[in-house]
């Protein structure tokens, strides 16, 4: 089966993609294309699932880089490849003006955010869950393409995807961390059943994208929980008490 590539216009000239999980090697419960090589997924299938990407996104398996995400407001930036032979750094953003350079992230639920400054020539790309997105990951990002270069009037930012807010339901103690920073983040948050409340993570990604002062910020659509078929999903893994879960990879390359 081909590979199954989500592109956004406004990311052009750059090569990109918000991969789902068709074409890829792994089976049983990672059937597909599982790029996450901290699941439990056999590594010689992970191994062959990101060679594909790489040729994808037409550039070397070694090109194709990826940092060891914690949920942090952490951004690296790149001058080229990282060594193979040494831990990833930990992060959950990279930003460039190499060519040649692929920045991939990884997620299955969470927001794959990929930016693009087309004049400035500078990339980036960055891994927004709630924890991240509400330390402030995605305007590091987009400071971080500033400093090498680009125009925040000019970034371009597309937000892959992640789970929508109707699947979304959090408890109390989760808003208490959202209006604690801002009691104006309940505009972000519905009544649901039992006590429960629906988080629009994806509202709250653009709103921050937005407030950072970028040309543009788009949802490229599709619920991760809600598209079993071409959708890795964390919250689905545990809701169907599966023993671990796929990472689906969206890249961008200069």
């Amino acid at each position: 089966m081909t590979l199954e590539i989500l592109t956004a216009d406004s990311l052009t000239p750059f090569r990109h993609g918000f991969f789902t999980r068709r074409g890829g090697a792994s089976s049983g419960i990672f059937a597909g294309l599982n790029c996450g090589p901290g699941s439990t997924d056999q590594s010689d299938s992970v191994r062959l699932n990101r060679a594909r990407v790489a040729e994808a996104m037409g550039i070397e398996t070694e090109a194709l880089v990826t940092v060891h995400q914690t949920h942090s407001a952490d951004v690296v930036t790149l001058n080229g490849t990282l060594p193979q032979t040494q831990p990833k750094p930990e992060a959950d953003a990279m930003v460039t003006a190499t060519p040649g350079l692929g920045l991939g992230i990884l997620t299955a639920d969470c927001q794959p955010v990929l930016f693009a400054d087309p004049v400035g020539r500078v990339i980036g790309a960055a891994h927004a869950g709630w924890r991240g997105a509400l330390s402030g990951i995605l305007e590091n990002t987009i400071n971080a393409m500033v400093a090498l270069g680009a125009d925040r009037s000019r970034i371009n930012a597309v937000i892959g995807p992640c789970i929508s807010q109707e699947a979304y339901e959090v408890g109390e103690e989760f808003l208490e961390n959202f209006l604690s920073e801002d009691s104006d983040f309940m505009r972000f948050f519905v009544n649901g059943v039992g006590g429960k409340y629906q988080f629009d993570l994806v509202g709250f990604g653009l709103a921050r994208l937005r407030d950072a002062g970028v040309a543009d910020a788009t949802w490229i659509g599709h619920c991760t929980y809600g598209d079993p078929a071409r959708f890795y999903s964390y919250r689905r893994s545990v809701h169907d008490a599966q023993a671990d879960y796929g990472r689906l990879i969206s890249v961008i390359r200069l």
